[in-house]
C-alpha cells in the first residue's frame, strides 16, 4: 500500500512538473533516469558491471536522429529504429561479454564500446564531431505535433512510465528472482540447474534495449545526437547516477540521474568545476550513504519497521 501511494504521488508530481518547471530540462532528466534504470537492471539486479553502456544509448540516438531527419520517419518509427539498433548491438556484444566475469566483463564492454565510438566517428551518417543537429520532432502517429515542449514532455513521460513499469515487472517476476540469485551467488544458481549465461545475456539485451530507448527519446526531445552520447564519459556518468541514487533499488537510479542532470544544468556557469563538484558529491555519498540515497533511506525505514 505504501509503495502504491508513493508511486501514485510521484506520477502526479511528474504530471504537474512542466507547469512549474522547465519542460526541456525535465525531459532530459527523464531520459537519463530511464538510462540509469536500464543500467541498474544489469548491475543492480544481475551483478554485471558494464563500462560501455553508452554504446547503446549513443548509437540509438544517432540512428533515431538519422531516421527522423534524413529518412523522414514519424517519431514513433524513428524511436523503434533506434531502439532495435541498440537491441542488435546488445545481442552481438552481450554474446561476447557474458562469457567473462568481474573486471574482465567490464573491460570487454569498455573495449566494445570504444569500437562503436570509433564507428560513430568514421560513419558518414553521424557527421563526426558535428553530430546530427536540428532533428525534427515530427508528428506522433502523423496527427499529434510534438513541436510544443509541453506535448513533447508528456510523450517522453509516457515512454518513461511505460519503461519504468516494465523494469518493475521484470525485477519482480520469476525471471528477476533468478537474476538476483545470480547476483548473490552465481555458482549456486548454476548448481540449481539454471543456464546462467543465457539469463545474463537476456538481462544484458534487455538493459541495452531500454538504454537505446532512452537515447532515442533524448534525441527527439533535445533535437541532437553527438559523440558525447556514445563516449566513455557517458558510461561513467550512468555508473555515477546509479551508485549515487542506490544500486539495486527501483527508484534510486532515477533519483541519482535527476541530481546529476540538475547539477550539470544549474551549475553550468562554473565550467569545469562542475565535474569536481560531481566527484565530491559522489565521495560524500559513498562515505555517508553507502547504499546510495534511496537505498539508505529504504534501509532505515526497514530497520524502524
Amino acid at each position: 500500500m505504501r509503495q502504491t501511494v508513493l508511486y501514485a504521488g510521484l506520477l502526479l508530481a511528474l504530471l504537474v512538473a512542466p507547469w512549474v518547471g522547465y519542460p526541456v530540462f525535465l525531459m532530459k532528466a527523464l531520459c537519463f533516469a530511464l538510462f540509469a534504470s536500464a543500467f541498474n537492471l544489469l548491475i543492480g539486479f544481475t551483478g554485471l558491471l558494464s563500462f560501455g553502456h553508452a554504446m547503446f544509448f549513443g548509437f540509438a540516438a544517432y540512428v533515431t536522429g538519422h531516421a527522423a531527419k534524413v529518412w523522414g520517419l514519424t517519431p514513433e518509427l524513428a524511436i523503434v529504429c533506434g531502439t532495435l539498433s541498440a537491441t542488435l548491438i546488445g545481442v552481438l556484444t552481450g554474446w561476447l561479454a557474458v562469457r567473462r566475469q568481474g573486471i574482465y566483463f567490464a573491460m570487454v564492454t569498455l573495449a566494445l564500446a570504444q569500437m562503436i565510438y570509433f564507428l560513430c566517428v568514421q560513419a558518414p551518417f553521424t557527421y563526426a564531431e558535428d553530430g546530427i543537429q536540428s532533428i525534427p520532432r515530427g508528428q506522433l502517429l502523423g496527427m499529434i505535433g510534438l513541436g510544443d515542449d509541453m506535448v513533447m514532455y508528456y510523450f517522453v513521460l509516457a515512454i518513461f512510465v511505460g519503461a519504468f513499469a516494465l523494469i518493475y515487472r521484470i525485477v519482480h517476476s520469476p525471471f528477476g528472482q533468478v537474476l538476483k540469485s545470480i547476483r548473490e551467488n552465481e555458482t549456486r544458481a548454476l548448481s540449481l540447474g539454471y543456464q546462467v549465461d543465457r539469463y545474463k545475456l537476456m538481462a544484458f539485451v534487455l538493459s541495452a534495449t531500454l538504454a537505446g530507448l532512452a537515447g532515442s527519446t533524448k534525441t527527439l526531445a533535445l533535437g541532437l545526437a553527438t559523440l558525447t552520447d556514445v563516449g566513455w564519459q557517458m558510461s561513467g556518468e550512468v555508473v555515477l547516477m546509479t551508485l549515487l541514487g542506490g544500486m539495486g533499488t527501483i527508484l534510486g537510479p532515477s533519483v541519482g540521474a535527476i541530481i546529476i542532470v540538475a547539477m550539470q544544468n544549474y551549475l553550468a556557469d562554473l565550467g569545469s568545476w562542475v565535474t569536481t563538484i560531481m566527484g565530491a558529491t559522489f565521495v560524500i555519498c559513498v562515505l555517508v550513504f553507502r547504499r546510495g540515497i534511496v537505498g539508505e533511506i529504504a534501509h532505515r525505514f526497514e530497520r524502524k519497521a
